[in-house]
């Protein structure tokens, strides 16, 4: 009987095991040996406890960060149109370059648990420059956000890797399902800050505010017609008056500042406190396989590791990723929900799309494990296309309140697979490699916010549609094609067991 594996975790170009290096030594015909197997139920128990624990105490920590950071991130497009989405292409570029030189160094230096811990302080910095909100205050804070953003996520995705790895030999499972469920625990509380953030900065915006009142002259230049400047050069008495309605108090920016900043600096504290470092499951960090670089070398590894063919294959759609996740939080939110209800009601219809959002993530762990990955891929594709063909003919009017809703629920749904699947899919298809790979993920990511934020305030939506689309087609192209080398057996390796790089691929 041939035993049925899933794609990506026995592919024969790799030899090494996630977690501790070389593969488990094989026995007895060529079963495994687990490192664990001379503990005692009672002892697997406890670790298995311990590191479930773990992956919650992290995800909640993440919850208080980012229902501070998202929220504040998502209003910037509406309360400080120029210099607040200047500060976030800032940030992405900061993170770009922090994904080259810092996540694979800081990590060896300080370990995942302390590098999440320090790096989470940067957020601080961002969320207390809202008190004077101006360009030399935001960017500078933004640069370091930027700068600690990617070794914290590195950190995060090397730690659940990790002990997704370790969890899966004590249990007996596939080390694949087990990584994919713990990104979707994660995700689960992740997704849930989009609730908890907004209800926060909706319940603020509200006080006072009455119902809409939407023109047509106003209407007119939402949707597909939005662009940047029609909300600033307009001269009309109806535009000037709902721009001055929409005018948010400072006292109000004070009271979700002030409560977005003890959050993050909560998260922080959190970290220090509670979570157990790797070497308490037994890892050994020192000598860890990354260990015994130099610092140069850590800093090329990132570089060395866009030369593997999956990594430029997935290039598209990392940064899809994060195309699509400012263009909900920035671009619909702008040209639709705040100039076709009001900016008071982004937050309430965010909470939609982070309710969806969070729902999903924990959802779609059972269906990868049962249908496999590559339809929950597919789904992800058919409703984001199916929605930028919505925004494309659908004109937003109050009336339609119920749309709003809709689509950034529906939105939601496809963000969770982009953020589960694509994070597991670097750890399943990169094992061994995780620092590198991560940090590239979170490098591409970031152009992808880079991308968006840059041509938030220069170019309209109808553009910013279009450029959706090109990448989407070409994420799906890249994802279809890596699907279509696992079928077929993996990717070639060398005599030394290793995958041959795309620049040695065709040379003999």
């Amino acid at each position: 009987m041939i035993e049925k594996t899933s794609p990506g975790i026995h592919n024969p170009a790799f030899e090494k095991d996630e977690v501790g290096g070389d593969a488990p030594a094989k026995q007895n015909g060529g079963a495994a040996v687990s490192k664990y197997s001379n503990l005692s139920e009672a002892e697997k128990k406890t670790l298995r406890l311990k590191i479930l624990k773990n992956i919650v105490i992290i995800s909640i920590a993440f919850v208080f960060l980012f229902t501070s950071y998202n929220s504040m991130a998502n209003l910037q497009s509406s309360i400080n149109e120029v210099d607040g989405t200047a500060s976030l292409s800032t940030l992405y570029a900061a993170l770009v370059v922090s994904c080259c030189f810092v996540p694979s160094w800081l990590i060896k230096k300080l370990r995942t648990k302390y590098t999440m811990a320090l790096c989470m302080l940067g957020y601080s910095t961002y969320i207390a420059a809202q008190f004077y909100p101006e360009i030399y205050t935001l960017v500078p804070t933004a640069i370091i956000l930027g700068m600690g953003a990617a070794p914290m996520w590195s950190a995060k995705c090397t730690y659940l890797t990790k002990v997704g790895a370790m969890y899966g030999e004590l249990v007996g499972e596939d080390s694949e399902v087990i990584i994919t469920r713990f990104f979707g625990i994660f995700f689960l509380f992740f997704q849930s800050t989009q609730v908890w953030g907004n209800l926060i900065s909706s319940s603020v915006l509200s006080v006072g505010v009455g119902a809409p009142n939407k023109t047509e002259a106003d209407l007119a230049v939402c949707g597909i017609n939005f662009c940047p400047w029609d909300q600033n050069t307009t001269g009309s008495s109806n535009a000037t008056s709902s721009s001055e309605d929409d005018q948010i108090p400072k006292w109000q920016i004070y009271t979700m500042a002030s409560i977005y900043l003890c959050f993050s600096l909560f998260a922080s504290v959190i970290i220090v406190l509670f979570v157990d470092p790797l070497k308490s499951f037994g890892e050994d960090e020192d000598n860890s396989a990354n260990s015994s670089k130099s610092g140069v070398q850590l800093l090329v590894a990132s570089f060395n590791h866009m030369r593997h063919p999956y990594q430029l294959l997935i290039i598209p759609l990392t940064i899809w990723s994060g195309v699509e996740q400012a263009f909900i939080g920035a671009d619909y939110t702008a040209a639709y929900v705040s100039c076709g209800l009001g900016v008071h009601m982004v937050g309430y219809v965010m909470i939609c799309y982070g309710v969806c959002d969070a729902i999903c993530s924990i959802s779609f762990s059972p269906l990868v494990k049962i249908f496999g990955r590559i339809p929950v891929f597919t789904m992800g594709f058919a409703i984001n296309l199916g929605i930028i063909v919505t925004l494309i003919y659908w004109m937003p009017r109050p009336d339609d309140l119920p749309i709003f809703f809709v689509i950034s629920g529906l939105w939601g749904v496809s963000d969770a697979v982009w953020q589960t699947q694509i994070n597991a899919l670097y750890g399943v298809i990169f094992p061994g490699e995780s620092e590198a790979a991560f940090s590239n993920y979170r490098l591409w990511e970031s152009m992808g916010f880079i991308i968006a934020y840059a041509c938030s305030t220069a170019i309209c939506i109808e553009a910013k549609i279009t450029i959706l689309l090109v990448f989407i087609s070409l994420g799906a192209v890249g994802y279809y094609v890596i699907e279509a080398i696992e079928w077929r057996g993996g990717l070639r390796k060398d005599a030394e067991g290793k995958v041959v790089p795309v620049d040695k691929l065709f040379v003999e």
